[in-house]
């Protein structure tokens, strides 16, 4: 019981932060693709307000780990050293080039390392993503492998896969927060990576088939949760797609197109937890293997208990202090930047 409500915690932690984070690493992904400084400029200045507590998701997700499953956390974090390590760079400097672009216009340097962390960062993390699919290898408690060992022709597949599921949740908030021809590009590009997504996702989840981690549906009920959760995945992507080229319109509408995609993420990473679960790391690295005393876990489960909606809270006042449009006026050379939409 211990075991399967820590883990339910660790899914929370990390799919609030696979859709919060997602979708402004995704916005900094689509300011490489967008042509005119201005739009760029204001896909980072829509994100500037809430990026940092939206990392906090990470935060809790490697301390609930490092306290919750010590020997997961000590064998598979070192068998994705290279990958992670190039993930923390890469948000170090995104972090910094948000906050440099916005003391003064137009800093197009800065903005241009906002996009391009962006990408680095997504692309590790799906790449990450992916080496949980190959065996980990350890020695008694300690992990025994070698620092290439998770670079694999999936971890290519997952990197792309998330980078375009990331991409399409940026677009569909930019659809959401602005207006005119920026919310017209973000529409018709973000119908693309919606299908893009949809179909990478798909593929990365059949190639599981072809991995040291293949999806165990033996059982009718595990089968049965696999293909319901599916199902609603499905059907959070189709709405997506048939909602996100909707421009024009107000109200929770808007909000379609990035609910269904967190439909689809959401759904889609329980699927996989359904299909793997006890198992952490192939070939064997369980749950209960990986475990941290009853002591510890209660102790920490305080922390993090008390922590999470705190965060949560954090989160959303955020979002509705500078709810609205973002404000699209044109910014002087001189005059510095300030977070913040229009009501």
């Amino acid at each position: 019981m211990t075991v399967s409500l820590w883990l339910t915690v660790m899914l929370v932690a990390a799919l609030m932060y696979v859709v919060l984070d997602g979708y402004d690493l995704g916005m900094g992904v689509a300011s490489l693709l967008e042509p005119n400084p201005v739009h760029r400029r204001r896909l980072l200045e829509s994100v500037a307000v809430g990026w940092d507590g939206n990392e906090t998701w990470l935060i809790l997700l490697g301390v609930g780990i490092w306290a919750g499953f010590p020997l997961a956390f000590g064998t598979v974090l070192p068998h994705l050293y290279l990958v992670l390590i190039i993930m923390l760079f890469a948000l170090i400097v995104r972090g910094v080039s948000v906050e440099m672009a916005s003391q003064r216009a137009p800093a197009a340097a800065w903005v241009r390392a906002f996009g391009v962390a962006s990408l680095v960062a997504t692309f590790a993390q799906g790449f990450a993503l992916g080496g949980l699919a190959t065996d980990v290898a350890i020695r008694g408690d300690a992990w025994a492998g070698t620092a290439l060992e998770s670079f694999t022709w999936f971890s290519v597949l997952t990197g792309c896969a998330y980078t375009a599921l990331c991409t399409a949740l940026g677009y569909a908030y930019a659809r959401f927060k602005t207006v005119g021809e920026l919310q017209v590009t973000a529409a018709r590009r973000g119908l693309v990576a919606v299908v893009v997504a949809g179909v990478l996702v798909a593929v990365a989840l059949a190639a599981m088939r072809g991995t040291a981690a293949p999806l165990n549906l033996s059982t009718p009920g595990r089968e049965a949760a696999f293909i319901g959760l599916l199902l609603f995945a499905v059907s959070g992507l189709l709405t997506a797609a048939s909602t996100i080229r909707r421009t024009g319109g107000s109200g929770p509408v808007e909000w379609l197109p990035f609910a269904g995609l967190a439909v689809f993420t959401t759904a889609t990473a329980l699927a996989v937890v359904v299909g793997r679960y006890p198992v952490l790391a192939p070939p064997d690295l369980t749950l209960a293997k990986a475990v941290a005393p009853d002591r510890t876990m209660t102790f920490v489960a305080v922390g993090i208990g008390l922590n999470m909606p705190l965060v949560l809270f954090y989160n959303l006042f955020a979002h509705r202090a500078f709810r609205g449009k973002l404000d699209l006026e044109p910014r002087t050379a001189d005059a510095p930047t300030v977070h913040g939409a229009s009501t």
